[in-house]
């Protein structure tokens, strides 16, 4: 992942340094030009800072190491105390920026003379200005730039920290994230979470808290409860230097209720399904046994003499009944 985020940085650059779009310009001295952006370039304080540089060299230059320096404006040339970058002595860097300089690609043979710069203040305004060390005809050489290339302006931190919230159910667990902001910072921030209720003051939630650093991120894994709804999370972050930034998200909390989806209301329906169809295979085979009682039915002695008197047969049996007696 870090090294995801480095490459980013290290193609952005070059996207910079290669657009011709892009305010930059070359400065050539001898046998090495270098290209730098031109203006001025904005950060927030706690965040990072790339400054773009690519260079060539003449064939009889052969660069070897790389010095950067950071000197007040009315400095006409930076001197050996303004070192905040040096590949070859790190015992000239000022103390207040061993650790937080590099340089986006330490292989000098790629040309690429991009820093950057972590954990950023507002005392880190200025103008930045490079010098190339190598070999000029097998003799050590080295050529400083002027006049200095870029100008760095760093503002107070605007930038929040982005909380994302998925949709919470009662009862069921779930996780927010809250990622920093800023593509890097230099030094891991520290992520706090705070819940506060209706007119409560704010209390850290309960929770297992997990910071990815890499990402400078924070997951908060909990149960939210019936007591969440609507209430507000917020994540802080705090960089170096008491620098903070927070932002504050609402929890939505959809409530479990007995007719939704528990095992009470399944089962109650389960139960409501076997009776309805006991009742249904009962009125059935109640029905099949009147229709089979009423066909087996015998005709009475009535029926019998009735059914004998319409017979159409003319026999003896007939005679006597239709004969009157004297």
């Amino acid at each position: 992942m870090f090294v995801l985020i480095w490459t980013t940085l290290l193609f952005s650059v070059r996207g910079i340094t290669a657009d011709t779009g892009a305010a930059v310009k070359e400065h050539c001295d001898k046998g090495c030009c270098i290209t730098l952006s031109e203006g001025v370039i904005t950060a927030e304080a706690g965040l990072c800072v790339v400054i773009p540089c690519s260079f060539t060299n003449a064939y009889y230059f052969t660069p070897k190491h790389m010095v950067w320096y950071k000197c007040e404006p009315y400095q006409s040339r930076c001197g050996d105390s303004d070192v905040i970058l040096h590949t070859n002595n790190n015992n000239k860097v000022q103390s207040g920026f061993i650790g937080r300089v590099s340089l986006l690609e330490p292989d000098v043979s790629q040309k690429n003379c991009s820093i950057i710069i972590n954990d950023l203040t507002e005392s880190d305004s200025g103008s930045y200005q490079l010098r190339v060390n190598g070999l000029l005809s097998w003799i050590e050489e080295g050529y400083t730039f002027s006049p200095r290339g870029v100008n760095v302006s760093v503002k107070g931190l605007t930038q929040k920290p982005t909380v994302m919230i998925p949709p919470l159910t009662e009862g069921q667990q779930t996780t927010l994230t809250c990622t920093a902001p800023g593509l890097c910072s230099g030094s891991d921030p520290n992520i706090t979470w705070t819940w506060r209720g209706a007119g409560e003051k704010h209390s850290h939630i309960t929770g297992n808290i997990t910071a990815v650093t890499q990402r400078h991120s924070s997951t908060l894994t909990f149960n939210p409860s019936a007591e969440q709804h609507g209430t507000d999370v917020t994540c802080k972050v705090s960089f170096t230097n008491s620098i903070t930034t927070e932002e504050t998200g609402t929890l939505n909390v959809t409530f479990v209720t007995a007719d939704q989806h528990g095992p009470c209301a399944e089962l109650l329906w389960i139960i409501v399904a076997v009776v309805a169809l006991i009742v249904n295979v009962i009125f059935i085979i109640l029905l099949m046994f009147l229709w089979n009682t009423r066909k087996k039915v015998k005709p009475n002695q009535e029926d019998r003499t009735y059914m004998s008197l319409r017979k159409t047969d003319q026999s003896p049996e007939y005679d006597v009944i239709a004969r009157p007696l004297n």
